[in-house]
């Protein structure tokens, strides 16, 4: 795999948010190739814990944590559970968080991994490779369920379309392979207009509801919360409005920018203290030169927080 394809979406603008430094340790919830992990080493004598869900990336990149003779701990998991890796580490807090939401261009490229309809695969999407699969969900769920599930997480207008297309399909055979789907969701949607593929939709959704993705979201930036030092930085990158509004409503409710008294904002939010002090009033976008070089990055936001000293609030508020 080459150096670009290492290097993350947005990867000066993350570290000069985390500020890497000697004898910090950092956290790195999405390991993916290793791009963020290697330029916070890179930067500075530190160390990283490094944690992915996939058990592909876990071990490709045994040989970069080889390279850094133990500054890199490579952990299998979900950043959800970050405060309890980072613990199994030997560790009680970190300096900085870099979250890279989403799935990886590792992901992506991988036809076996089924996230992709580009190039044709077994219909899987699951990132750790657990739990039903996304063939499992598009051929036994109701299709009111689908139909839920396109329109919520996919923002797709015409899904109870596709869900009466995938019911109708399914008859005649299980929808085994990501090839057979996206022409079911080509045909029921209808050519597009903007230049994206109609099936782009129904294919995030289908993703996010298989790795139940924008819960994980909620409880990765709650447990950065509990082990980030006071000062501590958070650096989360998100690719979708789905995934940004999380993080966003997340740090507006713990920098305490919620309007108080607002129906939104649970009763004890109002007497708990700011945990966070927002550092980007808006997310900082990548740089014309960036897409160019890598299109995927055009839709990415990133959104940078620090800790305060305030005790950390419970997971559901």
């Amino acid at each position: 795999m080459s150096e670009s394809r290492h290097r993350p979406v947005m990867l000066d603008e993350v570290l000069a948010a985390l500020e890497p430094r000697a004898g910090a340790v950092y956290v790195d919830g999405t390991f993916g190739a290793g791009g963020y992990s290697r330029g916070l080493l890179d930067a500075a004598d530190c160390k990283v814990v490094a944690i992915d869900r996939d058990p592909d990336a876990i071990a490709e990149g045994q040989s970069l944590a080889d390279h850094y003779r133990g500054r890199l701990l490579l952990s299998l998991g979900r950043f959800g559970d970050m405060d309890a890796i980072l613990a199994n580490a030997g560790h009680s807090a970190v300096q900085g968080v870099a979250l890279d939401l989403g799935v990886s261009s590792m992901q992506i490229d991988r036809a076996d991994r089924g996230f992709s309809f580009r190039s044709d695969g077994p219909l899987d999407m699951r990132m750790d490779r657990q739990g039903a699969s996304a063939a499992d969900l598009v051929n036994t769920a109701g299709e009111a369920d689908l139909a839920d599930l396109i329109w919520r997480y996919g923002d797709e207008r015409r899904s109870r379309r596709v869900a009466r297309a995938i019911v109708a399909a399914r008859r005649d055979g299980p929808i085994e392979t990501t090839s057979t789907l996206a022409e079911i969701v080509r045909r029921a949607v209808g050519r597009s207009d903007d230049g994206i593929d109609p099936a782009t939709r129904t294919f995030q959704a289908l993703r996010i509801a298989v790795n139940d993705e924008l819960e994980e979201i909620h409880r990765g930036l709650a447990a950065a919360e509990r082990i980030l030092i006071d000062r501590g930085r958070l650096a989360v990158v998100a690719f979708h409005s789905l995934e940004d509004r999380v993080a966003k409503d997340f740090l507006r409710r713990r920098s305490g920018s919620e309007p108080r008294g607002s129906r939104h904002v649970p009763a004890d939010a109002e007497r708990l203290a700011p945990t966070f002090r927002v550092l980007t009033r808006r997310p900082t976008v990548p740089t014309a030169e960036e897409i160019r070089n890598n299109p995927r990055a055009r839709s990415a936001r990133l959104r940078v927080a620090e800790r305060t000293d305030a005790a950390a609030w419970s997971d559901s508020i």
